[in-house]
């Protein structure tokens, strides 16, 4: 029999006493469920970041069990010497978090899952009506034709435009590959309830790769977006590092080279014409919602070939 929204879900003791701290208050719900509509991961590192800077306790405790496809991402157990010894399971959990004012959020943290997303979204609902949360914030990492060598750009999406009235709209109406957060997000302006979120621009040619700095900037605008104060620095370093990284590496290759330095053209030309929109195509125009939605399949595609090879 499958289970009921409510079923997929066990709250901790945590979880009423963050009711009764948060009565008056705004209550910001962020989540950054790691799958593969995550370029270089970026979501869920800004997501781990925080768990690992910030005071925090669990609040919720969701049936990975029952969401996530095993056989799919192929969970990994320790072998020692003649027997099996642990297994790392898939975990969904919601954290109640401390910023650096003291200001508690919430964090949806963990395994996208692959199942029963209608069930999943009313069980968050659910969450957010019982914890008197205000506002949610999707933070995610999209692939796209764009330097690493310049800021990283972001697009940000909402259930009302008032929420994100300050940032531009780059695309018309297409048809992309669907995630359990964006179908969360979906649910949730149909219910009433404000939610938005920002998806940070990868440079294509690092979307498998690891880039602290679109974490980085993902953790910023949703200070600006939510009024939490985050802690950034770890991730500042990791992300010059992981700059120097990258530039001594295709500074070994003149193709690459010169496909950096093209983008960087384009990508100049594009930010002087659009007073630093800097959202490119491999033309120096705004990719077409046709050829965002290829670029999406073919990234998701590469994750599926990867996830078959067990990389």
């Amino acid at each position: 029999m499958p289970l009921s929204p409510e079923d997929l879900v066990e709250l901790t003791p945590q979880a009423q006493l963050l009711v009764e701290r948060t009565a008056a208050d705004e209550l910001v719900l962020v989540h950054d469920l790691a799958g593969e509509f995550d370029a270089a991961h970026a979501g869920a590192l800004a997501g781990s970041h925080l768990l690992a800077s910030l005071p925090h306790e669990v609040v919720a405790r969701f049936d990975a069990d029952a969401l996530v496809d095993y056989r799919g991402h192929r969970p990994r157990i320790t072998f020692s010497g003649d027997h099996y010894e642990s297994f790392a399971a898939p975990e969904i959990t919601l954290y109640s978090v401390e910023d650096d004012s003291g200001t508690p959020f919430l964090l949806l943290h963990g395994t996208e899952p692959d199942f029963a997303w209608e069930r999943f979204a009313q069980s968050v609902l659910g969450l957010v009506e019982q914890l008197g949360v205000t506002r949610m914030v999707m933070l995610q990492a999209i692939p796209m034709p764009v330097p690493h060598t310049r800021p990283v750009t972001v697009t940000a999406h909402a259930t009302r435009r008032e929420l994100i009235a300050t940032y531009p709209v780059y695309w018309g109406e297409m048809r992309i590959p669907g995630s359990a957060g964006a179908l969360l997000e979906l649910r949730a302006g149909e219910a009433g309830v404000d939610a938005l979120g920002i998806a940070a621009h990868v440079p294509h040619y690092l979307a498998q790769a690891t880039y602290p700095a679109a974490s980085l900037t993902l953790l910023e605008h949703l200070e600006t977006l939510s009024g939490l104060t985050l802690p950034t620095e770890a991730l500042a370093e990791a992300a010059q590092a992981n700059r120097t990284e990258i530039d001594e590496q295709i500074g070994r290759s003149e193709e690459n080279t010169a496909v950096v330095a093209q983008l960087e053209a384009q990508f100049d030309s594009f930010s002087a014409a659009r007073e630093g929109t800097g959202l490119l195509g491999s033309s120096g125009e705004v990719p077409t919602g046709d050829e965002l939605g290829d670029q999406i399949e073919a990234f998701l595609a590469e994750q599926d070939r990867r996830g078959n090879r067990g990389d």
